[in-house]
């Protein structure tokens, strides 16, 4: 059998190719301008476009030692993320020593199982009823607020999930993350594509709402369906997995979990977590008596805080009184709550949710009766175990760094612009969404790509029977399948090394997949230049 490089090696390669190429490609550069655009709360926002018609050569700058280089302005440039992902690991490991979370998939398993009795539920699958709901939640939240980063704290939970009901890694991970960015390529809401995108065309934000709910619906319907038919196969013949062999470390893990004797406690110290957890909520309840929530273009006021802060009091109370370990899983559960309440209400990013997060690790481990030194110890256990996923996301921003300081990136737009403009509008729209597709491969950061595509793109569309709105769709599909397959994505990057998946043998599971959303989403593109679509 042919062995698998190592993730890094083939970073490493391709960072190698993208010097190569600056060494072909003529250097070139577009007149980038700063334009104030009005939001719709009445606010002006200031954003950085490219100039029309201001495409020029430069001398090329081809890369050499700066393969080298590259490295550190990567991890520079990505040390948001990686310390995310740190922080992540090293709370996760903590919250792991108190046996919480194996506990807890354990009881739910059980529960589960029960519901099989019913006929129903036998026929349909409890396993496929978990992994369709979760797979829902997950497209929501990418559809309305872009959740991307987010997903790498939740790989450490669904992964042993997945392999505790008889799956593989692979499932684990499709479970958040791809159904996550499944419902960020297809989003109705998400601000950091759409948004942006039609801030700089110059459209109503998030107008053409009603095809794009429908456009979603298909594409999570897909996504579920494929990650189902794998499963039932993973299921009937876990050998026929690809991380097989790779899965040991989770097989072993829940082995663990199942064979561990169980020790119900309550020490006082948990109660003093609680009391402490309980008194902050309030103060923030009285703080912050209403949220506003903001969803798409959208905001309602909501007593978020106080109605969190009360049902935390009274589920710590009943939780603790049973174990600790269902108190943590509660402080667990109440993490991902705040969490979402942050992105929709107080704009959190990665540097809130890393403090949430290692908040919730240093809570738990206090009331499972851990000391200073010891909550230290294992902290940084769990940085050790998840470096190489931190690390390869710091690797892999290099391969931007080259094709930027190369001075390529303008190039490859121009030439690829300039190949449009003989083309009819069928072929003029496929080429733009190929365009689209291609170019995240490189340039992963959909706000990054929509401040330098879309002033040259729905110029183009001017000149043609081409809509604004319909660019901004090919845009968004282009920007968001490939994120699941890109090597030079941070957050593919880290979830894949957290799960403990090769890169190579991801690429290998999920290229077809990719391969038909694109497909579909050509097909979801062809209805816009026929019919009168609402807000196209």
């Amino acid at each position: 059998m042919k062995r698998i490089p190592h993730t890094f090696t083939i970073v490493f390669y391709l960072i190698l190719f993208a010097a190569l190429m600056t060494w072909i490609i003529p250097g070139g550069e577009f007149v980038r301008e700063t334009v104030s655009i009005s939001n719709d709360d009445g606010s002006v926002s200031s954003r950085e476009v490219v100039k029309s018609n201001s495409f020029h050569f430069v001398d090329s700058k081809p890369q050499t030692w700066q393969v080298f280089s590259s490295l550190f302005s990567g991890f520079c440039d990505k040390a948001d993320i990686i310390i995310f992902i740190l922080m992540v690991g090293g709370a996760f490991w903590i919250l792991n020593n108190s046996h919480a979370i194996d506990i807890g998939v354990m009881a739910f398993l059980r529960h589960v199982q029960r519901l099989n009795s019913i006929r129903l539920f036998k026929k349909i699958g409890i396993e496929n009823i978990i992994i369709t709901l979760v797979m829902i939640m997950f497209s929501l939240f990418g559809a309305v607020f872009g959740m991307s980063e987010e997903t790498i704290a939740f790989v450490v939970v669904f992964v042993p999930l997945a392999i505790s009901m008889g799956y593989d890694s692979i499932v684990g991970v499709c479970m958040c993350y791809v159904a996550a960015h499944v419902g960020f390529a297809g989003a109705m809401l998400n601000p950091f594509t759409i948004g942006i995108a039609q801030g700089i065309a110059g459209l109503p934000l998030f107008s053409g709402l009603e095809y794009r709910m429908l456009c979603w619906l298909i594409l999570t319907a897909i996504g579920i369906a494929f990650v189902l038919l794998y499963a039932k196969r993973i299921k009937q013949e876990p050998t026929k997995s690809p991380v097989y062999k790779i899965d040991a470390y989770w097989r072993e893990r829940v082995r663990q979990q199942e064979t561990t004797t169980v020790e119900y406690y309550t020490p006082k110290i948990a109660w003093v977590v609680y009391a402490l957890i309980a008194a902050v909520l309030v103060v923030c309840a009285v703080k912050y008596p209403t949220t506003t929530i903001s969803i798409g273009n959208g905001e309602t006021n909501i007593c978020i805080m106080p109605i969190l802060s009360t049902l935390f009091v009274i589920t710590g109370f009943l939780l603790l009184r049973k174990s600790v370990h269902f108190f943590i899983l509660d402080i667990l559960m109440f993490t991902v709550l705040y969490l979402v309440v942050g992105v929709l209400g107080y704009e959190w990013y990665i540097m809130e949710i890393s403090a949430l997060f290692l908040a919730m690790g240093l809570l738990s481990g206090i009331a499972d009766r851990q000391s200073a030194d010891k909550l230290a110890k294992l902290f940084l256990e769990g940085c050790k175990d998840i470096l190489s996923a931190a690390l390869v996301v710091g690797l892999a921003s290099g391969i931007i760094f080259i094709l930027r300081d190369g001075k390529v990136i303008d190039t490859i737009l121009y030439g690829l612009t300039r190949s449009l403009a003989k083309a009819g509008d069928v072929t003029s729209m496929a080429s733009m969404y190929v365009f689209q597709t291609l170019l995240n491969v490189v340039m992963p950061s959909g706000s990054a790509k929509a401040a330098l595509t879309m002033p040259i793109m729905t110029q183009f569309a001017d000149l043609t029977s081409i809509s604004r709105q319909a660019v901004v769709l090919a845009f968004q599909f282009g920007d968001g399948f490939t994120n699941m397959l890109t090597p030079t994505s941070g957050v593919l990057i880290g979830c894949l090394g957290i799960a403990k998946i090769p890169y190579a043998t991801w690429f290998k599971w999920i290229w077809k997949f990719i391969l038909l959303l694109i497909l579909v989403g050509f097909v979801l593109i062809l209805p816009t230049l026929f019919f009168e679509l609402p807000g196209f």
